[in-house]
């Protein structure tokens, strides 16, 4: 098989494998109330499925050091879920979208220009995580209208995700480990989020499952930590295995604290 039509066969392939996967676990997302909602979000849905198809194609090295830039831009994650969360509360969906948008494209070409080693990018996680969970608190508790998506919807996700998977596994060779790491983790499911829930049922319940995500992406910040500390020594394929396997195990502590009566 011609090497041309072998690459894009394969990259159809790994973008509706993608696709499927976060639409799946979007609508579980969407009808499970908004901790839930958010924890399921800031899952390595989106971020994990693109970081195996890149170890595809790169060394252990190149997805080590694209976790130090995902960790960066982890925070600005936080950032654009909080200011999203913030204008839902009284704007509509054309001001709070673009401008939580706008505050994630200027942050990350902020984060795109500095040069990260692992202790910055831990530091600055904890700086940001440390002031935006406790600001998002009061947002959080919304109660979630039950709703029904249209398959339009459900298209418009799959597509978006698709993109990004693409763009970023045929791209990854020129973007280097900064542009991959950064493309890896856009926040293509928190957007999709946002732009079907607040048009259908309004800016606060929407703003609730975003104010949760900052202490989902806790988690996930741990898991770039450990992804970057164990790509090189133990291998790719356990180093994206145990850090799947350490977000996942922050959400479920998150929900189990929660349930039993802990403020979190």
């Amino acid at each position: 098989m011609p090497p041309d039509l072998y690459f894009a066969l394969t990259l159809i392939v790994k973008m509706a494998i993608t696709a499927g996967f976060v639409l799946a676990a979007t609508i579980t997302a969407e009808r499970a109330g908004p901790l839930v909602g958010g924890l399921v979000a800031t899952l390595p849905l989106g971020a994990g499925p693109v970081y195996v198809f890149l170890a595809l194609d790169h060394d252990a090295r190149f997805i080590a050091q694209s976790a130090v830039n995902s960790l960066a831009i982890n925070t600005v994650n936080v950032i654009f879920a909080l200011t999203y969360a913030q204008l839902a509360q009284k704007r509509a969906l054309a001001i709070a979208l673009p401008g939580a948008m706008l505050v994630w494209a200027v942050l990350a070409w902020a984060v795109h220009e500095i040069q990260w080693s692992m202790l910055t990018a831990i530091l600055i996680n904890i700086v940001v995580l440390g002031v935006c969970v406790p600001l998002a608190r009061p947002l959080r508790h919304v109660r979630m209208p039950v709703f029904h998506a249209r398959w339009t919807d459900l298209a418009m996700r799959a597509a978006l995700v698709a993109l990004l998977v693409g763009i970023t596994v045929t791209f990854s060779f020129q973007l280097g480990t900064g542009g991959s790491g950064i493309l890896a983790v856009f926040p293509v499911i928190l957007l999709s989020i946002m732009f079907i829930l607040h048009r259908r049922v309004g800016g606060p319940p929407a703003a609730a499952v975003l104010a949760n995500a900052p202490l989902g992406l806790v988690g996930f910040a741990c898991a770039c930590i450990v992804l970057h500390v164990t790509a090189e020594p133990f291998g790719r394929a356990i180093g994206l295995s145990l850090a799947l396997a350490t977000s996942v195990g922050w959400s479920l502590t998150v929900l189990l604290a929660r349930k039993r009566g802990f403020a979190v």
